[in-house]
């Protein structure tokens, strides 16, 4: 479902932000990245979505290059950030309207998941409200159900559970194994690791840009925890 390859990516002043990295995300898959503050993280999720140009390697979502086909890509993807960027003078029903109309998701369809998603994360009584009025939690709800409104084969996040309430960061978790009993992919950045540990059946650490870990949790993780595992890496690396 993602595939990166080769992928580097030098910012102005000659910083290396992502160097050579090479990693796969099959279909089924709940994908955690992580790794300490300025390690790449970001990056790498901006060149994948479209944001960013990177300078060398590609980027293949659904066998479609992000560099050749960004708009295949975006058809099929989603992105949530960890700040999302709302148009805060419309309604949330209007806006999640306006993001169906982009995705050309039909009406009933687009009713079904908007019920279900904003019922699950107690948000049905403010969908008439200004976005303006609503609180951090709340816009972070709202983004998330604008992704999943045309039901991506890719969901991609950038610590998704951050302002999230318990209740809400449950119901993200079981959407997130939902969609993947579908036949879609997620991709995460998180510096939460126990959440990473439970949730993601692979792993990948990177430090500097560069990619020092990745393969299935068990085996990153070996015998002792995955913040322990973290912690040496990121030292020693």
């Amino acid at each position: 479902m993602l595939k990166i390859d080769k992928l580097s990516k030098t910012y102005k002043g000659g910083k290396k932000a992502v160097d050579n990295l090479t990693l796969q995300v099959d279909a089924g898959d709940i994908f955690g990245f992580i790794g300490p503050n300025g390690a790449g993280k970001t990056t790498t999720i901006k060149a994948m979505v479209g944001i960013l140009d990177f300078d060398e390697g590609d980027i293949f979502i659904n066998k479609l290059s992000v560099k050749s086909d960004s708009i295949g890509c975006k058809k099929i993807i989603a992105y949530i950030p960890d700040t999302p960027d709302l148009y805060e003078y419309l309604t949330g029903i209007a806006y999640l309207n306006f993001i169906g109309d982009i995705f050309k998701v039909e009406k009933r369809e687009r009713e079904e998941r908007i019920k279900k998603y904003a019922d699950l994360f107690d948000l049905t009584e403010n969908l008439g409200d200004i976005i303006s009025s609503y609180s951090h939690g709340m816009k972070q709800k709202l983004a998330i159900i604008a992704a999943l409104i045309h039901s991506p084969k890719l969901l991609v996040l950038d610590e998704p559970f951050v302002g999230l309430d318990p209740k809400s960061s449950y119901a993200l978790k079981v959407i997130m194994h939902d969609l993947c009993k579908t036949g879609s992919a997620i991709f995460f950045s998180t510096h939460v690791l126990d959440v990473a540990e439970k949730l993601c059946n692979k792993i990948a650490i990177i430090r500097n840009g560069k990619l020092i870990a990745c393969g299935n949790t068990d085996d990153v993780k070996g015998d002792g925890s995955l913040e322990k595992v973290f912690l040496e890496l990121t030292e020693n690396a």
